[in-house]
């Protein structure tokens, strides 16, 4: 949910998602292909489907290591976009309808307000002109605004001449930091995952190559001539 805003708005993002799809699909397609190569035995197609699967596996091994030593560059990255949406946050701009409601949605879900905390929206031009006496709804820890999930809430009574973020009824988490306390704490569900699958490639990997080593080419000079 957090990377649904900055797949919209970055261009290196949105390029590792379709990355991430086409590997899906050419998983698809090599474990059709190994599945008729073991069936059928043909050695040709389990080769096929060994090589893939080693190809797959340096690439995601290839991508972790590229995003851990990435890690600062991509925080910061996020930070832009994630800032620029706040500043131009619109409820009533349909064109960005998706981009506003995926944010919504990760500040509702991690029950967090802005980037690095709830001063970030004193930057939307919306807020701005209404004196901050009303803030994202999203944001809020209220039981009262729970049926309101998006858009801009009223603050009761608010003094038009003092109101800032400190006043509104919103949570004092910035949204980083939920992810990071989030990543903290199922860090072992992750790398459990992660292991599973890279244990289940290799075992793919090396039962094809059994298998393949294992299927004898027909000898046609032991065929009886006619």
């Amino acid at each position: 949910s957090l990377l649904a805003p900055a797949e919209m708005s970055s261009p290196s993002l949105k390029t590792g998602a379709y990355i991430l799809i086409g590997v899906g699909a050419l998983t698809m397609l090599m474990g059709f292909l190994g599945c008729l190569g073991a069936v059928n035995e043909i050695r040709c197609l389990l080769g096929l489907y060994f090589t893939c699967l080693m190809m797959i596996l340096i690439t995601q091994v290839a991508a972790g290591l590229v995003i851990y030593f990435q890690a600062a560059k991509l925080k910061v990255e996020l930070s832009n976009i994630v800032r620029s949406l706040i500043k131009n946050y619109d409820p009533s701009n349909d064109d960005e309808r998706n981009l506003q409601d995926a944010w919504d949605y990760v500040q509702r879900q991690i029950a967090c307000c802005g980037w690095d905390g709830a001063q970030d929206w004193e930057s939307n031009e919306i807020l701005i002109n209404k004196s901050m006496t009303e803030y994202p709804c999203s944001c809020s820890n209220s039981t009262k605004d729970l049926e309101a999930d998006s858009g801009f809430c009223n603050l009761d009574d608010a003094d038009n001449s003092t109101v800032t973020y400190a006043d509104w009824p919103v949570h004092e988490q910035g949204c980083i930091d939920g992810v990071e306390n989030w990543l903290k704490d199922n860090l072992g569900i992750i790398l459990g995952v992660c292991t599973g699958v890279a244990v289940i490639e290799l075992l793919g990997m090396i039962l094809s190559i059994s298998l393949c080593k294992n299927i004898h080419s027909e000898d046609y000079t032991k065929v009886p001539k006619s």
